[in-house]
C-alpha cells in the first residue's frame, strides 16, 4: 500500500495503490473505497476494500505507517472495542 498525492492548482482527491492477492491486478482506491478498522492488537488492525477488477473482498493487516497513511487520506475508520 503507497500514496500517490495528485498536486495540481487545486489539491486532488489522494489514491492509494493496492492490489488485489486473488487476481493480482495492481490498481488505485480513492479514500472512500477503503475501510480502515483499528483494533487492540496487529490481529485486529486492518484495511479493507473490494478489487475493482474481480470483485473479491480483500482484507490486509495494517501496521502503524498504513493506518497513519489511510487516515491521513481520508479513509473512513472504525475503532474496534473490546468488551469485559
Amino acid at each position: 500500500m503507497s500514496v500517490m498525492h495528485g498536486l495540481a492548482a487545486t489539491m486532488a482527491p489522494v489514491l492509494f495503490k493496492a492490489a488485489c492477492p486473488d487476481c493480482r491486478s495492481r490498481f488505485e482506491l480513492s479514500a472512500s473505497a477503503l475501510r480502515l478498522a483499528i483494533g487492540a492488537s496487529r490481529r485486529t488492525t486492518f484495511y479493507s476494500f473490494t478489487c475493482p477488477e474481480c470483485g473479491s473482498s480483500v482484507r490486509k493487516p495494517a501496521g502503524e505507517r498504513i493506518v497513519e497513511l489511510l487516515t491521513g487520506g481520508g479513509v473512513r475508520t472504525l475503532r474496534l472495542h473490546t468488551t469485559v
